[in-house]
């Protein structure tokens, strides 16, 4: 018989608590693994907490409605309930026959060693330590599996709390899976690439007594002290000039103090996702150090080393090169055997770097498609096999916007904490426009079109160089700007973090993507299934137009933009897509400095 505890989960790098929202179980209710306990909930996200193990619920620790921290012990659950309760015949453990209880519970003992001899080591280890199990998470309601993208840790590796071990995926989103116990990775279970069941487990850690009995890597000496963060065994990296890239003949080979450690010199942290990065873009340790972090405590963020090695490429290509032939680029040979467009299109394995090198020439480079790259290619290939894409474009002048949020952005931010930009004017634009003309709020189920009374608005998010995701703002239209502001700065934020749920990336009905961030003026987007429009918005630019007046015709500068909508003409026609914009160009329009919606 042993004891689990239940603890509140770490729910994304930026929940540090938890509040218990409703128990499904009460004490002395059998539970199966991964049966549901109870749902919690934080300002960001609900979500059920599964049983870890089999057994009997004990005991309730926390009460609905109470808020406690990320790890805190929430409950009990018993394990081994049947064996527990089976009592040796003949015999009635009373306060009058404590001889009986003493006998009883030895021949109890002694029972369930023999029916369990494979428990134990599980359990506990010679050396005082656990050997700790851990699970393939519940990602969401409608998640059943989930598949390793790529393990952070290898065998042998020691551990903190918290500390990520693996990245874990689904169709929907991906996550990363923090280590439930500080100790050292003992076993991984399930292979990079392999897909497996919610609750399956893929590694085993020995906790930190055990590891500190059985890590054979560890120093042996007076300055190894309990509790010391070890420096010295991180994780080790092949040496510089093994990775592929050009070195400056003095940089061949790296002095210890450049190779990319877990703590910098200053004390800071840097996860393993930052630490692939640094490696895998040959940046020394110093140059991380340099980066000013925007996560938590001042940590540096996978967006913080994009974004400089980005700035990096960026002043590498102002620099004025040296003129060169370009060699005659070869003819590209027919392609007969390319897939064609198709519903059930499916990124499929390519030639091998050396056919591809027989095919195009030596001066190539091979980049294999990443997971959430192959997962968006097959999504876009197979809305553009569903649907009768076509784009109707418009203009629109939004000086009277532009002056309206350059008057009220600072004071907005200082008040609300987050930025005022023009996604939730977009996004109240289209709503509006949406009223007006459901059948861009549909869905095509075969011969049937199902009409959305609801207005869950998409909006685009671009991740860095991995691709987009298009969290959804549900019930927008029942938000004025300032609710729209607040929850488009928060599921963006939470985009490029990692930390949405599945349930955040469904059950959209329009979407809204605001291209004119990236220095677009205008495009033509592909629908996101099984929506039937998606409206662009292009970059805001000052240009001189006529403008009509009492006083007749004249030019003066406005602030302009072009909007695109792409849309299903097999149940939308030209005229109401050009309706649509219309409606969405009057809504933006109609903004002025004097408004006062805040």
């Amino acid at each position: 018989m042993a004891e689990v505890d239940v603890e509140m989960p770490k729910m994304g790098e930026s929940i540090t608590e938890g509040t218990v929202i409703a128990w499904h179980k009460q004490p002395g209710d059998e539970v199966e693994q991964d049966e549901i306990l109870l749902e919690i909930g934080t300002d960001k996200v609900d979500t059920e907490v599964p049983s870890p193990q089999a057994g009997m619920l004990t005991e309730v620790l926390v009460e609905e409605g109470d808020t406690v921290e990320v790890g805190t012990i929430i409950a009990r659950v018993e394990t081994e309930v049947e064996e527990a309760e089976v009592e040796p015949e003949g015999v009635s453990p009373t306060a009058d026959e404590p001889e009986a209880v003493d006998e009883a519970s030895e021949e109890r003992t002694a029972d369930e060693s023999l029916s369990e001899p494979e428990a134990e080591p599980r359990e506990a280890s010679a050396s005082g330590g656990e050997t700790v199990e851990v699970v393939m998470p519940k990602m969401g309601e409608s998640i059943t599996e989930g598949t390793v993208v790529a393990w952070y840790k290898d065998v042998g590796d020691e551990v903190v709390v918290d500390e990520t071990l693996l990245e874990i995926g689904t169709d929907k989103v991906d996550t990363e899976v923090p280590s439930p116990a500080a100790g050292v990775l003992q076993e991984k279970r399930v292979a990079e690439g392999e897909t497996v069941e919610v609750g399956t487990v893929v590694a085993l850690l020995a906790s930190e007594a055990e590891a500190g009995e059985e890590a054979p890597s560890a120093p042996e000496g007076p300055e190894e002290e309990a509790g010391q963060e070890p420096d010295e065994p991180e994780m080790p990296s092949p040496p510089p000039s093994g990775d592929g890239m050009a070195r400056e003949p003095g940089e061949a080979e790296r002095p210890p103090e450049e190779t990319i450690k877990r703590r910098g010199s200053d004390g800071r942290f840097y996860s393993p996702l930052v630490r692939s990065i640094a490696k895998e873009e040959g940046l020394r340790m110093s140059e991380l150090e340099s980066l000013e972090g925007s996560g938590r405590g001042g940590r540096v963020t996978k967006e913080d080393v994009l974004a400089y090695l980005e700035e990096r490429e960026e002043e590498e290509l102002a620099e004025p090169a040296a003129p060169a032939t370009a060699p005659e680029r070869p003819p590209r040979p027919s392609r007969p055997e390319e897939q064609p467009v198709r519903g059930d299109y499916t990124v499929e394995e390519g030639p091998s770097e050396e056919e591809l090198k027989q095919q195009y020439g030596e001066r190539i480079e091979v980049q294999p498609m990443d997971r959430m790259r192959k997962i968006t290619a097959e999504h876009m290939v197979r809305s553009k096999a569903t649907s009768a894409h076509v784009t109707s474009f418009a203009e629109a002048d939004v000086t009277g916007l532009v002056r309206l949020r350059e008057r009220e952005k600072e004071a907005f931010q200082d008040r609300e904490g987050v930025k005022l930009t023009y996604t939730p004017f977009f996004v109240r634009a289209a709503v509006e426009a949406l009223r007006e003309h459901p059948t861009l709020n549909a869905s095509v189920e075969g011969d049937k079109i199902v009409l959305k009374k609801d207005y869950h608005v998409g909006i685009a998010v671009a991740i860095g160089n991995k691709g987009l995701l298009a969290p959804v703002i549900r019930n927008a239209g029942d938000y004025n700007v300032v609710g729209l502001a607040r929850k488009a700065a928060n599921i963006a934020e939470r985009a490029r973090n990692k930390e949405l749920q599945p349930e955040e990336l469904q059950g959209g009905t329009f979407t809204v993507t605001n291209i004119g961030s990236l220095g677009s003026l205008m495009g033509t987007p592909i629908i996101n299934q099984p929506q039937v429009g998606i409206l662009a918005t292009g970059a805001i630019q000052k240009r001189p137009v006529v403008v009509e007046d009492d006083l007749g015709d004249s030019i003066a500068v406005r602030h302009m933009m072009y909007l695109s909508l792409s849309y299903d003409h097999r149940i939308i026609d030209g005229a109401m897509g050009a309706s649509f914009l219309q409606r969405v160009v009057a809504e933006l329009e109609s903004f002025s400095e004097d408004d006062d919606l805040f």
